[in-house]
């Protein structure tokens, strides 16, 4: 037992927590939900209880009637516990990596917002889920599902959509109807589809790689500094892929998908693969951005569940706001011609230079390959990178400085955005229509 987390489970049975809006009893070796922990009904707004080895929770649970977020990862649940159907408050739950095969219709809250059931062995979903009018974000990798219930269609406000390493041989007629749907992870499933051929990048070997400082971390990996031997001494960055499921999909997709894409001056692109791992974790070398590249944004928080988070004071110039939407653009042009769908064209999965006003997309963790035939589908699909892009443009705009003379130029771009953001998808303009307009 982790000694931070005893003595937080100590503190709670001795009464030192009352009053707390947040607990974290992860990894604390319970085997129940400890009853000191409704002793924090009136405040209590957020549970972790992950790592642990819980396989029910309490049927009062609804007894914490201010509980927002509950996070179960890691425990062997096998039925996802039917009182979270109880709590009044609760629109955030994560059963991530659990041993999940059983959804109950009433285990799902009615303020339901955001779902975790990532890496469980779901074969099935209730016809339920798609009541629960406020579901923005749903997050289903890594599991056995082959269909969605139909009731989802009327999802409209679901915006993002993980169903990446399941098994799916087709999709739903409506998923791509879905008005807000701008994020979505399809990869691993056995849909049929004829996709483009990936290229082969060269292998580097573990025994040349000198690893230096981790650099950043995802939800598919960790990033290090490495110098590679036999590359001039050249400092890269080393992805170091989890090598499970993760919320967005497989490494191995993510890896091809890269591959497929190519070389653009706005993709931060691999040029190596990694081979020899003592443990045997995939890996691709990429270029080494310099310091002042740094993420447009942080990503979503607890409160704003599909949307980004700036920091405070955060603004742009027009002339920068304009230099990046383009960029971004052509980013996506090359994509969707070389048959990507990005899923997670994000701000925070974008790299800005602010000497050069330089943008680079990163993160294939989300992204699948489109269907080889041009039709219907496979605008479709495209339309949610689209309306995703449109999503970032706007939150540039809306963080554009004051021009002197009240006019900043931006107003085509403006519309652009809207265009982008209507509610059926083949009304969007295409990514090479939005190049087409710079």
């Amino acid at each position: 037992m982790n000694p931070a987390e005893t003595s937080t489970l100590e503190q709670l049975r001795s009464g030192a927590l009352a009053g707390a809006r947040r607990l974290d009893l992860s990894s604390a070796g319970l085997e129940q939900l400890p009853p000191e922990v409704f002793g924090l009904a009136d405040t209590l707004e957020v549970l972790s209880l992950n790592g642990n080895r819980l396989v029910s929770l309490p049927h009062d649970l609804g007894r914490l009637r201010r509980l927002r977020i509950l996070f179960c990862s890691d425990n062997p649940f096998e039925r996802l516990p039917a009182s979270l159907g109880g709590c009044d408050a609760l629109d955030m739950v994560g059963f991530k990596a659990c041993r999940l095969s059983e959804i109950p219709a009433e285990s799902l809250p009615a303020k339901l917002r955001w779902l975790i059931l990532t890496d469980n062995r779901i074969d099935r979903l209730p016809a339920a889920l798609g009541e629960r009018r406020q579901l923005q974000k749903l997050m289903l990798a890594g599991n056995r599902l082959a269909t969605l219930p139909d009731t989802l269609a009327e999802a409209h406000r679901l915006e993002l959509l993980r169903l990446s390493a399941n098994r799916f041989e087709s999709l739903p007629p409506w998923l791509t109807e879905l008005p807000r749907l701008a994020w979505l992870a399809l990869a691993g499933n056995p849909l049929g589809w004829r996709t483009a051929d990936a290229q082969p990048l060269p292998v580097w070997h573990w025994s040349g790689v000198r690893l230096g400082p981790c650099l950043g971390e995802g939800a598919s990996g960790r990033i290090h500094r490495v110098a590679p031997d036999g590359q001039g001494g050249a400092a890269m960055a080393l992805k170091l892929f989890k090598g499970a499921v993760t919320s967005d999909g497989l490494p191995q997709d993510e890896m091809r998908a890269h591959r497929v894409a190519g070389d653009h001056p706005n993709l931060c692109g691999p040029v190596a693969e990694l081979t020899g791992h003592p443990d045997g974790t995939p890996g691709v070398f990429m270029p080494l951005l310099s310091p002042e590249w740094q993420a447009l944004a942080d990503p979503p928080s607890f409160e704003s569940c599909t949307r980004d988070v700036y920091a405070p004071g955060r603004v742009f110039a027009p002339q920068t706001v304009r230099a990046m939407a383009r960029s971004l653009a052509s980013a996506l042009t090359r994509l969707h011609r070389r048959g990507v769908l990005h899923g997670d064209f994000y701000a925070h999965n974008v790299l800005h230079n602010p000497v050069t006003d330089g943008v680079v997309l990163s993160d294939f963790g989300a992204a699948s390959l489109l269907p080889s035939d041009r039709g219907d589908l496979r605008r479709r699909l495209c339309a949610t990178d689209v309306r995703a892009w449109g999503i970032l443009v706007g939150e540039l705009l809306e963080r554009v400085l004051p021009s002197t003379s009240g006019h900043d130029g931006l107003d085509p771009l403006r519309r652009l955005v809207q265009d982008c953001l209507q509610a059926h998808p083949l009304f969007r303009p295409t990514a090479e229509e939005l190049s087409a307009h710079f």
